[in-house]
């Protein structure tokens, strides 16, 4: 019974929170509508606001729309006014042009006669002014001719003396080429008499070797004689042509006389067929190494550099164009050939 009093007072109890629910929700329903009624309120105002404004700028439209029916009417009655106008100038025009017609028929002789003498004098005066403008111009084109004429003469005077000038340049320049061939035709001739006497010495130094000849004016050494196959330094076996040459290049030095410029050119070749290596990635550069290799001893053993000049022509220069070992062998060459300076 107890807990039966204690359950009637707990189920008792909810209705107090339920009636403060919805006192709740009716303050906020009837705030709503407050705030609504505000609303409308105040638009309504907004709105009464624009239809007066709207109704006044209808006044003005239809105020406006009368002063322009007014300008137009105006404006009617201005074009009539101006058509009367023109027409009434166009009237008084016509009359002035009859009296003008009149008053021109009845000083017609008169006038005739005044325009000619008018006439007659303005022709004269004006042939006066061009006559002597003429003769201005005439006098002055006088002048400038007779400056000409001296600017002419001196020209032609200097002219002549730079023809004869020429002509004796002309003369001296030919025969100091004259003498220059004489020159250098004996400079020549006495390079290849020593030429001579050096391929000779050489011919008995280095007597009795078939890799060893003389082709045209170059003396020409096989590459087995100092190199090995693919090398660019000298093979101990052709140290001795070698030193034999040098001998033969410095007993030659001492018998040219200073005044000839004269080299000892080497010339170095190979065959066709291709070399690749990481030290001579082609022909051109062994051929130029086997070159510069022969030169460098040649100063070693006393050869002035300044008579030296090494060149590399790697298989471009072949004295055998043929396709085998002996071409091959042929070609793979070491030339010297003492040319000028």
């Amino acid at each position: 019974m107890a807990f039966a009093r204690s359950r009637r007072r707990q189920e008792a109890n909810y209705w107090p929170g339920f009636v403060d629910a919805l006192s709740s929700l009716l303050l906020v329903i009837i705030f709503m509508l407050s705030l609504f009624m505000l609303t409308q309120f105040f638009l309504g105002q907004e709105i009464q606001g624009r239809d007066t404004a709207l109704a006044r700028l209808n006044s003005q439209i239809a105020e406006l729309t009368e002063l322009l029916q007014l300008e137009r009417a105006n404006s009617d009655d201005l074009t009539a006014q101006l058509s009367t106008l023109t027409a009434t100038l166009a009237g008084a025009e016509a009359e002035n042009a009859a009296l003008t017609g009149q008053l021109a028929g009845l000083g017609a002789g008169l006038g005739d006669r005044d325009a000619t003498i008018a006439g007659l004098e303005s022709d004269l005066l004006e042939a006066q002014q061009l006559s002597s403008e003429a003769n201005a111009q005439v006098a002055l084109l006088n002048q400038q001719l007779a400056a000409l004429r001296t600017q002419i003469s001196a020209l032609e005077a200097a002219l002549e003396a730079s023809e004869t000038r020429d002509a004796e340049s002309r003369t001296q320049i030919a025969d100091l080429g004259r003498r220059l061939n004489l020159a250098l035709a004996q400079r020549v001739q006495d390079l290849s008499r020593y030429r001579s006497d050096f391929f000779g010495r050489l011919r008995q130094i280095l007597e009795g070797r078939a890799d060893v000849r003389v082709v045209g004016d170059r003396f020409v050494f096989q590459s087995e004689v100092l190199f090995d196959a693919g090398q660019a330094d000298i093979a101990p076996a052709g140290l001795p042509e070698l030193d034999a040459l040098a001998d033969a290049i410095l007993q030659l030095e001492t018998e040219i006389p200073p005044d000839i410029n004269w080299v000892l050119r080497i010339d170095g070749h190979t065959d066709r067929r291709p070399i690749s290596n990481a030290r001579f990635p082609s022909n051109w550069e062994l051929s130029a190494a086997r070159a510069i290799s022969v030169a460098q001893y040649l100063v070693s053993r006393g050869v002035p550099p300044a008579r030296l000049v090494a060149a590399g022509f790697g298989e471009f220069a072949p004295l055998d164009p043929a396709e085998n070992e002996e071409a091959y062998r042929r070609n793979r060459r070491i030339e010297f050939k003492l040319t000028e300076g």
